[in-house]
């Protein structure tokens, strides 16, 4: 039970910060022992961000009825990842690549890719300047994120800070690109859910579920408040202290 509540308030606080949530949960389960850490858990804990987004932004996605290109252009933003992830999952390599040597160094070099990006213009918004052409960019930057530590929230921050769009409208852009892609993650999640015969398992899936949706409500309300104010390197610098702790770890 409260291996799921850290696990769920892990995912809720990370997964829409640029610090990648993938990295985190592998990393606490990795080094509190916990039993409960499977790709399994990882969707289920998904799900919860998704409805939380989808909740969040329910304007937005009321507003998409009447602007389907902008629906249009955040689909296709997110049709990259979920290609590439869905082959990583089935061949079993998404596996392979989830240890602390690649977390260490992809949380430090896109911590700098993030830092760097962050200096550029704030010149572009969301209505004006999120074309086809951008969409694309932001979606095949993102396919990086499937590498734990890169953050998926991050790499789409970075990818829209690197075209000039202001801070606000690149982590909007980031969440409404979320909504697509945690929504193919939480189809995968509910199949398991109603193919699983194992109740105790189910209703961890679903406590994981509850906990995940009102961290990240919190998570989103208050990221986009701060950085509407403040600029990202409070999460570089975080970024590099973290990674720099994994290095020390990983080959001592």
């Amino acid at each position: 039970m409260i291996e799921i509540f850290i696990l769920s308030l892990i995912q809720g606080i990370t997964e829409f910060l640029p610090i990648s949530s993938s990295s985190h949960l592998i990393l606490i389960s990795k080094y509190l022992n916990f039993d409960n850490q499977s790709l399994s858990i990882d969707v289920s804990l998904h799900i919860g961000s998704f409805i939380a987004v989808l909740c969040f932004f329910r304007n937005d996605i009321i507003s998409f009825l009447d602007n389907k290109i902008i629906f249009l252009k955040i689909f296709i933003s997110s049709i990259p990842v979920m290609i590439i992830g869905f082959f990583l999952v089935e061949t079993g390599i998404i596996e392979k690549i989830r240890n602390i040597k690649i977390i260490a160094f992809t949380t430090i070099i896109f911590g700098i890719l993030l830092f760097i990006s962050d200096k550029f213009k704030l010149e572009k918004n969301i209505d004006k300047n999120f074309t086809f052409k951008s969409a694309l960019f932001i979606g095949f930057f993102q396919i990086l994120s499937l590498i734990p530590g890169v953050s998926r929230s991050g790499i789409a921050i970075t990818a829209a800070r690197l075209l000039n769009f202001n801070r606000i409208d690149a982590g909007k852009i980031s969440f409404l690109i979320s909504i697509p892609i945690l929504g193919a993650v939480s189809i995968f999640g509910v199949k398991n859910l109603v193919y699983s015969n194992d109740l105790s398992f189910t209703y961890l899936n679903l406590l994981s579920i509850v906990i995940s949706f009102f961290f990240s409500l919190l998570t989103i309300k208050y990221f986009l408040k701060y950085i509407n104010k403040f600029n990202l390197n409070i999460f570089v610098y975080y970024r590099i202290f973290l990674g720099l702790i994994l290095l020390i770890l990983a080959y001592l």
